[in-house]
């Protein structure tokens, strides 16, 4: 018989020696770092605050790399996109009070999207804990209770050696699926303590799988095999899944149409035979997927943006598999098969049983007609050239990202993302400023590539600071402003729902000689000169700005009758 102690590993001779003999001057701080390094972090995003100086401190005695932003909100979608790209948890160092709720705004987006962010923030000291009002700075009476309606799990330390434990355990956290930000609370005094504990160095917080009850599969497999009119959502949960290889096989198994939602832009190839692209808000779409048979969805809660603002009403059987358990059937009745997309689809593949259905691809192009002809009675030639311009001028394998802006409610729909995990939004939660912060943790997570940031003027104003940090680190990122002079979207919304816009016209700075003052090129552009513009910004190493000023209007909406 083995016991489960008969399995604990034994030091080495200079393992011990290491523990019992530690390196003078170490701190909570130093734990910390020493933790992260020892789960695989090589990166850290953040901004230093008065409570938050002891990891500071620690990180340069640390290996670890340290990337400073201007805003924690920022710093925050910094990391949100390294952990989209890499899948790793990414590291975000907060001082407390208003530098840990400036970035409660972006961790809302990475819960939306499914982003692994793993926030460390302090804390007043422990003296000043317990909800009294001792008058420390940035004291609140309960942190805490700010991000549990927004994260995923909090995780509270209170002496140096919880700090491996609670950190391990919000690494696991944010890598069990569904992913997402989790938030780790140490106080001033403890990571100023010193500390005699060993370094740490074997640290395990292996995420757990979540694989489908077999029998779901089986009842999944079955319906579809059987469907005369299948067809497939795929969502975001199929990109963090690494899972869109699976999907194309399983819908040239069954000859069913996909649809990708704005979050699984990229899941599925746009010019397939059977790729129905990602037109969610168009009604000949919406009217496809509800004459299907049987519909499965795979990692979409079927939200407002998937629903076609909650209008699509599904006629067939719906199997819905989706990671997030709240997520199950919570719009729609299904089978709901709570399970990571690359394994449930893994599942269906070896029980499914092939389908041939030669009216599929025809159906795919009458419908892409359809949507063609209606976007094309609207006269938006401006809008669908300077879409093309982009996506001439962006390398097909760079990623993207984009803030809440017409050009990219464009792009939700319009976009050939030309791969999955290529590109992002913060379609998730919807907040402004995301484009150029994201981008820059991009170009941190992988800097053989360029990486383009798309934004309005107005969101641009939420991130300008961040040029500064995009030239300290000579981060190679193109970032594109679309200046229109206001909040253009919500102008266009008064202006349809009141007849007047009230508060959405801004006073801006010229953004080319902005980008200059902070050292990074600037060039105005125009419709015609765009293309060529962009990919030579883009061809350039470092980070550069370009601007068009453009009015662009958004398509006409299907979904109010």
């Amino acid at each position: 018989m083995t016991h489960d102690h008969d399995l604990v590993l034994r030091p080495t001779a200079a393992q011990t020696e290491a523990a019992l003999n530690p390196p003078p001057g170490r701190t909570g701080g130093d734990l910390v770092v020493e933790t992260l390094a020892g789960l695989g972090a090589t990166t850290v995003f953040g901004l230093p605050g008065q409570h938050a100086l002891g990891m500071f401190d620690a990180l340069r005695r640390s290996d670890l790399g340290y990337v400073g932003l201007r805003v924690e909100n920022n710093a925050a979608f910094a990391a949100d996109a390294y952990g989209r790209i890499t899948g790793e948890a990414a590291p975000l160092l907060l001082s407390t009070g208003p530098g840990a709720l400036t970035s409660l705004a972006a961790l809302q987006e990475a819960a939306a999207a499914s982003a692994p962010v793993l926030a460390i923030g302090s804390q007043v000291p422990t003296a000043g804990l317990g909800g009294g009002r001792h008058g420390y700075l940035h004291e609140l009476p309960d942190q805490a209770a700010s991000f549990r309606g927004v994260v995923k799990s909090v995780h509270p330390v209170r002496t140096p050696s919880q700090i491996p434990s609670a950190i391990a355990a919000a690494w696991k956290s944010a890598l069990t699926v569904p992913h997402g930000p989790v938030w780790v609370e140490i106080p001033q005094d403890v990571l100023a303590a010193r500390t005699l504990l060993p370094v740490v160095t074997g640290v395990d917080a292996t995420p757990d799988e979540l694989p489908p009850r077999p029998e779901l599969t089986a009842v999944a497999a079955d319906l579809l095999s059987r469907a005369e009119r299948p067809a497939i959502i795929a969502g975001g949960g199929v990109v963090r899944a690494d899972a869109s290889k699976k999907l194309r096989q399983l819908a040239e198994r069954l000859d069913a149409p996909v649809v990708t939602t704005f979050g699984g832009k990229g899941a599925f190839p746009w010019e397939h035979p059977l790729s129905l692209q990602s037109w969610l808000e168009d009604r000949h779409t919406t009217d496809f997927l509800e004459d299907a048979d049987v519909l499965l969805v795979v990692g979409s809660g079927l939200g407002e943006l998937s629903s076609n603002y909650h209008t699509f009403r599904p006629r067939g059987r719906v199997i819905q598999i989706e990671a997030d358990l709240g997520k199950l059937e919570s719009n729609h009745p299904a089978l709901g098969i709570h399970a990571d997309a690359f394994l449930a689809l893994q599942a269906l593949l070896e029980t499914v049983r092939e389908r041939d259905d030669p009216t599929a691809p025809e159906r795919v192009r009458a419908l892409l007609d359809r949507v063609r002809a209606r976007i094309a009675a609207q006269e938006l030639t401006l809008e669908q050239q300077v879409l093309a311009s982009v996506r001439r001028a962006l390398p097909a394998a760079c990623p993207s990202f984009w803030d809440m802006t017409i050009l990219a409610y464009w792009a939700w729909s319009a976009f050939d993302a030309k791969g999955p995990n290529t590109m992002h939004s913060a379609q998730g939660a919807g907040g402004l400023g995301y484009a150029f912060p994201a981008a820059l943790g991009a170009a941190v997570a992988d800097p053989t590539r360029p990486v383009l940031a798309v934004s309005g003027d107005g969101g641009a104003l939420y991130s300008v600071a961040e040029l500064a940090t995009a030239r300290q680190y000579g981060l190679d990122v193109t970032w594109l402003i679309v200046d229109d002079g206001g909040y253009g979207i919500l102008r266009e919304y008064m202006t349809d729902a009141f007849g007047r816009a009230t508060g959405t016209e801004l006073t801006r700075p010229d953004y080319a000689a902005l980008a200059e003052s902070f050292g990074v090129p600037g060039v105005r552009t125009t419709p015609e000169t765009l293309a060529d513009d962009l990919a030579k910004a883009l061809a350039t190493p470092g980070p550069s700005v370009v601007v068009l000023p453009a009015v662009l209007r958004m398509f006409a909406p299907t979904h109010r009758g």
